[in-house]
């Protein structure tokens, strides 16, 4: 079995407050785009008899990511096996073209995708819903990851309504060949003052997609996250103006960083700045990518 494992960027993302257990309040928009690890699932049937939980596998071709509890897509098929009690060895393997610590959530997505698969391999007959529910116990993004396509997300990611579709858009994507830990990037937000802060308007942003005017959507991205990551990632604002002088009507950073992408009303003028991006070597060529919208217009 196969699985698709899509990457998200986030159009909107405001930091609200923060909870007792760590785990921030965020208002945010999610859109799931067309860059995507693959996900191979395959079990063997238990032939010893006894009612000893099967032996998870989990290979990557990301020699630099953990294969054991390390890694949340395993942890993901431990928390169904212990649950079901599934007695059957299963191999699963990462093909990954997401790039890693990116503020894609492609670690999410993974997870996302190995519960699904498990789900429908092994026929658990578990709701999108209950996967969910499952899910936010590994990660915040999961739920988003499992459900897709485009949605609001409140509480800690995982109060979720879905928006529909955003058309007319193309999305160019760029990943420098640098990791952001997410987990620093919110430290540093936290140690930021408030008078600081320039919140997204989260509010208009949502209407706008609403009401199908999705050519305001780009007035209205918003990421507050910038504020903690750009000081020590300065290429995050060189790729923005590159994008923004040469024609995206939008351009902002995703997740914690340090992918950026831009929206563009004219798909070649966004091809025409994947040339510009490669030529002036910000970021390696094979880390720049022109991907549709999944569950929306597709370039």
């Amino acid at each position: 079995m196969d699985i698709r494992a899509y990457a998200k960027i986030n159009l909107g993302l405001d930091i609200t407050g923060k909870r007792e257990n760590g785990y921030h309040e965020l208002r945010m928009i999610m859109q799931q785009i067309d860059l995507y690890d693959v996900i191979t699932i395959e079990a063997e049937p238990e032939v010893s008899g006894n009612d000893d939980i099967g032996t998870i596998t989990l290979t990557c071709s990301e020699p630099s990511l953990p294969t054991d509890e390390g890694n949340i897509a395993y942890r993901a098929a431990r928390l169904l096996f212990e649950e079901f009690r599934i007695t059957d060895s299963i191999d699963i393997n990462i093909e990954k073209n997401i790039p890693v610590a990116a503020g894609l959530a492609g670690g999410s997505a993974d997870a996302a995708a190995v519960l699904v698969g498990i789900n429908e391999y092994f026929g658990l007959g578990l709701s999108d819903e209950e996967l969910m529910e499952r899910g936010v116990r590994l990660g915040a993004d999961i739920p988003f990851c499992i459900m897709g396509g485009l949605a609001y997300a409140g509480g800690i990611g995982d109060e979720l309504v879905p928006l529909g579709a955003i058309e007319g858009l193309t999305v160019l994507l760029a990943a420098p060949d640098t990791a952001v830990s997410t987990k620093w990037a919110y430290d540093r937000y936290d140690e930021l003052k408030e008078e600081e802060i320039i919140h997204p308007d989260i509010d208009n942003l949502r209407a706008a997609i609403e009401m199908e005017d999705f050519g305001c959507v780009p007035e209205f991205l918003g990421n507050v996250l910038e504020y903690a990551t750009i000081p020590d990632n300065p290429d995050i604002a060189r790729i923005k103006d590159v994008m923004m002088s040469n024609g995206a009507a939008g351009a902002l950073m995703s997740g914690s960083g340090p992918s950026v992408y831009g929206l563009f009303v004219d798909a070649d003028r966004a091809a025409r700045v994947f040339d510009i991006l490669a030529e002036e070597g910000i970021v390696p060529e094979d880390r720049i990518y022109l991907v549709g919208l999944v569950g929306g217009d597709w370039t």
